[in-house]
């Protein structure tokens, strides 16, 4: 037991250090405080993401990476990062093999008749450079690997029909799998064609890659319509029905561009912002991912417009061929692998994903981090009465996260507040810039510019890289080693 002088001591010392740790507290509560306000003024009084996104879509149009409109959407984003006076503006140029569209054809007729009709479809991305296949059609509901197990053999050398999301049939609980898991699981069980069905009501049309690798897959993959999806099945109760698939498409390698541009901090610790500025051709992809690409360069004139110098870096990174594989955000990582004392710089990912209109944050899995976001989102919401400061923890694959993530890195994105009907055009050929308001984008680029202020110059930061075991129990946990491993991304024993 300590004398009664040294304890008494000890007490004023403990209070001394208690009341110090309070007033830090709240004096970096006050200086964030005074730049969200200045943050806040800035957005609603000269914003221009909005803008610049009705012009990239009305001037350049879709933005696939490897195509002559993907280079102009690169180069116009270099431009305007140059234009506001960010540091080190430049392009990271990499290698990928880009897949286009050319002809496509479905047809499906009754076994024993030539009365073939004809059903409207858009060939998945990836799928062989050419085909002829006719084979009978096997539902196989949700295509899950259950659902999988369920038919069996019936689906070898046959048309497996599928949905891309999940009906009522779904099991409780169950745990979707991305289109090209799916197509995966029916190469696996000797399918020969794809037909999926989706889930958007109406005659919407969907595109996006069916391949896990980004190379070409071996069967035919289409999409079909909720409503053509509906009458074939209607069609299989009454005739065991056959599916003609014809189609075409294009496969090349090309050079693809990262667009990378920083905001200088005291420190060369950085957080790094993104956004896939690529976007699928059947529209102009004003939601996936203009809405969020344009958002991180509306941050990025903001923070330079008001001559913020945080602690650590931010670096604006607008990520080139995600839609077919991840490969703008796999490049960048990859090359850092090459420089790790630069890669142990990155600290933080805040990933921009078709998060319109931004109400809270999600720690990305990373539940140690909760507290920091919900706290400094109660300052954002004190700013403006529109961020809802909900917070979550959920960790996922399929965005360009996903390549910091795997390498143990804390990552974070805006949690959305759109209407489900814009969700409903999700590579869809009704992804037009008429679906954006430009609330949507401000408010956006308002909530993140404010928590990634404060993660810059956040004194600890609200959770730290992972080591090699604690990234393959973290992806365990979340339920992604079944996923990794159909991607043949599952490196731990």
């Amino acid at each position: 037991m300590l004398p009664l002088r040294n304890f008494t001591l000890a007490c004023a010392c403990l209070a001394a250090t208690t009341f110090s740790s309070v007033a830090l507290q709240a004096q970096n509560a006050k200086n964030l405080e005074a730049v969200f306000q200045r943050i806040n003024t800035e957005i609603n009084t000269h914003a221009e993401g909005y803008e610049q996104l009705q012009k990239a879509t009305s001037t350049i149009g879709h933005r696939l990476s490897g195509t002559e409109n993907g280079a102009k959407a690169e180069q116009f984003v270099y431009d305007l990062l140059k234009s506001y006076g960010l540091s080190n503006v430049h392009f990271e140029s990499f290698q990928m093999k880009t897949w286009q569209r050319d002809t496509m054809d479905l047809e499906i007729v009754p076994e024993d008749s030539d009365n073939f009709e004809p059903f409207k479809a858009v060939a998945l991305a990836h799928s062989p450079i050419s085909a002829d296949v006719s084979a009978a059609i096997v539902d196989v509901g949700n295509g899950l690997a259950v659902d999988f197990e369920k038919v069996g053999t019936k689906v070898k050398g046959k048309t497996a029909l599928c949905n891309i999301g999940l009906d009522a049939s779904a099991a409780a609980g169950a745990v979707n799998l991305h289109r090209s898991e799916k197509v995966a699981l029916a190469i696996k069980s000797g399918a020969i064609a794809v037909i999926m069905v989706n889930q958007a009501p109406g005659d919407i049309l969907l595109t996006g890659t069916a391949s896990v690798t980004g190379e070409l897959i071996p069967i035919p993959a289409v999409c079909v319509s909720a409503n053509s999806g509906k009458a074939i099945r209607q069609w299989m109760k009454e005739e065991k029905l056959i599916a003609s698939v014809q189609m075409t498409n294009h496969f090349q390698t090309v050079t693809a561009r990262n667009v990378v541009a920083t905001l200088k901090g005291e420190t060369r610790e950085k957080i790094v912002v993104g956004g896939h500025l690529d976007c699928w051709d059947l529209a102009t992809g004003a939601i996936d991912n203009g809405i969020g690409s344009f958002s991180v360069l509306e941050i990025a004139r903001t923070l330079k417009a008001l001559k913020i110098k945080p602690k650590r870096s931010i670096e604006f990174v607008f990520f080139m061929g995600e839609e077919q594989g991840l490969h703008g955000s796999e490049s960048y990582v990859a090359a850092l692998h090459k420089r790790p004392k630069k890669l142990a710089k990155i600290k933080y990912m805040m990933n921009i994903d078709m998060a319109g209109n931004a109400i809270g944050f999600d720690a990305g899995g990373r539940d140690e981090a909760l507290k920091f976001f919900e706290t400094t989102g109660k300052l954002i919401a004190a700013t403006d009465t529109a961020f809802q400061n909900r917070v979550s923890s959920g960790a996922g694959l399929h965005s360009d996260h996903q390549a910091f993530m795997l390498e143990g890195i804390p990552t974070a994105s805006p949690i959305a507040n759109l209407p489900r009907s814009i969700y409903n055009c999700y590579h869809a050929d009704c992804d037009d810039f008429k679906l954006v308001e430009k609330k949507h984008i401000n408010n956006t680029a308002k909530f993140a510019s404010m928590m990634l202020y404060a993660l810059a110059n956040a004194k600890d930061l609200p959770a730290s890289r992972q080591t090699e075991a604690e990234i393959g129990a973290f992806l365990t946990k979340n339920k992604l080693r079944e996923k990794l491993e159909i991607h043949g991304q599952w490196r731990w024993k």
